[in-house]
Formats: structure tokens, C-alpha cells, sequence
């Protein structure tokens, strides 16, 4: 078996690269931009005087790039060729995704917002899938941030369990036109301060518990009964992850978004693309905390002796770099047969390694910027080193994104054989 990178791979983060350093490094260090990323990020990105939001600053930086990187033709990589992108596969985006992270906090990648000069749509993936033509006629905007679409499905009372939702939608006819009357709340709705519509999941039938009955919606984000009832204040600010609440919206019928009852299939085509690349990104992370810590530990020489000649030094760091190689394996095997599978065969016969992947790859970075800190001593834990934003980053993922236990579950789901092959 062949576990080389093919060539035009190897060849295109090359090119990365060398963009990076031509358009990408010189917007980071100009105007004092950098200080979103040096010990002063967590203030310069943070408007504490407006619910912790991010500062308007911040944001219109972070889509400057983004539009240096679509002139050039990199922030559509995974984008089907039809709406400019380069068809990229999970297995190049989880290659890329690792590649960017290793290097450390950059404009080039940042992981707190999903920020990447290549870029991470899986939006775009569900319009292109699920979408009518007038919804996919949203997805040149959703790029280039006209449109801004957020994730409306966990809920405060029943967190990722989708399946026991309590938001509802009812048919109703208002003023002759036939429509649906939404109400529920929702938790964790990234991005709803720019938001201009909200991808809203919604039980239209069956009983709890049940995976059909569930419809998605695109709710306009200033639709009368929406409301942003508070913005969690998080490990990592400033905070975009709010509480909403849905009361007697109404939308027509049109704002139906794939079909209804199926509304867990888009959640799922979500979820795996976004899990997957999540993982190679932490497992990025991870490895530029382990490398970082190797280097110093070479440098630093407290009492004449260096910090790498030291076994309590060394195998610590030995154990992290072993799981990082055998979890780099894993994550472009997954990712690879991902890209030979539908979503519903993924979601029967490989979410389990998404899982897998997903939630080792948020503990490992965790562990890795957490010994990062040790080996550095004082300065690593102060935040003139990067490994305290790295590990509250990568410790919140762990709660909230799938928490681990949901990954866990899964897995477990498969291993003792009421999920998988034959169970859906």
C-alpha cells in the first residue's frame, strides 16, 4: 500500500505557502494587526463593552483575507467547480487543514472562528445537495459573506440528542399563503449577530425520539419572533454563540429547506464534513504544540543542561508524538474512504471513525498544548506563547462540538451493534 501524498498535493501546499508569505503575512503584520494574534488577541478581538462580540475590526480583517484568497483561487477549494471552487476531496482538506494548523496562530488559519484562506463551507455542501435552485443561488453569497447562514439545531435542554428536540413547526395558512409557524429555542447559533438566515431544524411530525419527522428551514435571521435572548461568554472570546429563541415565527413555504421529515440528513452532511476537518485541524495543533516544545526543550539550558536531555522532558513528548503520527493514519484513511462514500453510507458505515477521529484528535491537541505549557515553564502559561489559546480553543471543542461523550457514543454504538450496518 502507497501512504505517500500524491504529488499535486505536495505541489499545491507548496503554493500555499508561498501565498501565504506574499499576501497573507504582510495584512497580518500591517496596521498593527498583529496584535489579534500576539499576547493582546483575546482584548483585540473582543468587544467587551458589546456583549463580548467580536469587534467589527476583527471580522473585517478576517474577510479581507478571505478575499485575497479567493482572487487567487484558494478559499473555494472544496467548493464544486461549478461555483468556482476546485471539487476538493476531504482527504486534500484534511492534508490542508493539518498543514495550516501546524503552523501556529496566523491569519492564514484561524481556529476559534473557522477562519482558513481555504475555506471550510459546509453550508455550501448542504445548498448544493439539499437545496432548491433558488436556495442554491445562495451560494456565491454565502462566500463572499453576503449571505451568512448559521446552524440552528442543539437546544438548551437536550444539547446534540437532535432526536428529542423541542422546537416545532406547524402548517398554517396566513393571509392565503401557506407557511409554517415555528417555535422553539436554540443553543450555540454561531454567528447570529451577521447572521441573515438560520438553518433551523424543527420537529413537523412523529414523537420524540424519532429520527424522521425532523424538517430544516432557512429562516430569515430578522423574521418577527427571533430573538437573541443572550451570548455565552466562553473559554475562548469574544463569543458569536448565542441563545435564541424562535417565538410564533412564521415562514411560507418556499423557506423549506430539503425534504420534509428528512431534515437529519442535512444536519448529518453538516456534521461529518465539518468533523472531520475539525479533527485534522486539531491534530494540526497538536503537532505544532509538540514540535514547539521539542525546540525549546533543545534550547532551554536551566542549570547548564538542556531540557531535552531529561527522560520526564522526553517521554512525555514521545507518547504525544506517537499518537499524532498513528491519529494522522486515521484521519486521511477516514477521510479518504469518505470521499468514496454518499452521506448515508457514511452515516451507516463510517461515522463511527469520523467519531473516532473527531474526538481523539480534541483530546490529544488538549493534552499537547497543556504539556507545551509545562515545558515552557512561566512563559507558558502566560499569553505571550500561543498554547493557552490553543488548549482553551481545543478543551471547548471537546464540550461543545459533538462533545466528546456524543463521539464516544457513537463509536460505542457501533463497537456493540445497535448502530451501524443493518440498523438504519
Amino acid at each position: 500500500m502507497d501512504f505517500s501524498l500524491p504529488v499535486d498535493l505536495v505541489a499545491y501546499l507548496g503554493e500555499l505557502d508561498r501565498f501565504i508569505e506574499r499576501e497573507i503575512k504582510p495584512l497580518e503584520q500591517a496596521d498593527d494587526n498583529i496584535r489579534f494574534f500576539d499576547h493582546r488577541r483575546e482584548w483585540a478581538r473582543t468587544d467587551f463593552e458589546n456583549g463580548g462580540l467580536p469587534r467589527h475590526e476583527w471580522e473585517a480583517l478576517l474577510r479581507k483575507a478571505k478575499d485575497l484568497a479567493d482572487a487567487a483561487g484558494h478559499l473555494r477549494f472544496p467548493v464544486p467547480k461549478q461555483y468556482g471552487g476546485k471539487d476538493g476531496s476531504n482527504l486534500w482538506m484534511a492534508v490542508i487543514r493539518e498543514h495550516f494548523a501546524a503552523k501556529g496562530l496566523g491569519l492564514h488559519n484561524d481556529l476559534q472562528n473557522e477562519h482558513s484562506i481555504v475555506g471550510n463551507f459546509p453550508v455550501v455542501t448542504m445548498l448544493d445537495r439539499y437545496g432548491r435552485d433558488d436556495q442554491k443561488a445562495m451560494i456565491d453569497g454565502s462566500i463572499k459573506g453576503k449571505y451568512r447562514i448559521t446552524f440552528g439545531l442543539t437546544e438548551p435542554h437536550h444539547g446534540s440528542d437532535a432526536t428529542h428536540m423541542e422546537t416545532r413547526a406547524v402548517p398554517v395558512v396566513r393571509d392565503n399563503v401557506k407557511g409554517w409557524i415555528i417555535n422553539g429555542e436554540k443553543m450555540w447559533t454561531t454567528g447570529m449577530h451577521v447572521a441573515t438566515h438560520c438553518a433551523l431544524f424543527a420537529r413537523t411530525s412523529g414523537n420524540d425520539g424519532d429520527a424522521r419527522g425532523i424538517t430544516c428551514f432557512l429562516v430569515p435571521a430578522k423574521s418577527h419572533g427571533v430573538k437573541v435572548e443572550e451570548y455565552m461568554w466562553t473559554f475562548n472570546m469574544p463569543t458569536d454563540h448565542p441563545r435564541v429563541s424562535f417565538t410564533d415565527v412564521f415562514v411560507p413555504e418556499d423557506a423549506q429547506f430539503g425534504e420534509v421529515g428528512r431534515g437529519l440528513s442535512l444536519a448529518q452532511c453538516f456534521v461529518h464534513q465539518n468533523r472531520i476537518r475539525q479533527a485534522a485541524s486539531s491534530l494540526g495543533a497538536a503537532v505544532y504544540c509538540i514540535n514547539e516544545s521539542v525546540k525549546y526543550a533543545r534550547e532551554r539550558k536551566p542549570f547548564g543542561k538542556a531540557l531535552a536531555e531529561n527522560q520526564a522532558i522526553q517521554f512525555p513528548l514521545v507518547e504525544l508524538a506517537t499518537q499524532a503520527e498513528m491519529l494522522r493514519l486515521l484521519i486521511r484513511k477516514t477521510a479518504w474512504e469518505m470521499d468514496q462514500l454518499t452521506e448515508e453510507q457514511i452515516e451507516r458505515t463510517l461515522s463511527d471513525r469520523v467519531s473516532m477521529c473527531n474526538y481523539w484528535a480534541n483530546r490529544l491537541c488538549c493534552e499537547s498544548a497543556d504539556r507545551a505549557m509545562q515545558v515552557h515553564g512561566g512563559m507558558g502559561y502566560s499569553r505571550h506563547k500561543p498554547f493557552e489559546h490553543i488548549y482553551r480553543h481545543h478543551r471547548r471543542y471537546r464540550i461543545t462540538e459533538g462533545s466528546e461523550e456524543i463521539q464516544m457514543r457513537k463509536v460505542a454504538g457501533f463497537l456493540f451493534g445497535y448502530m451501524g450496518p443493518g440498523k438504519h
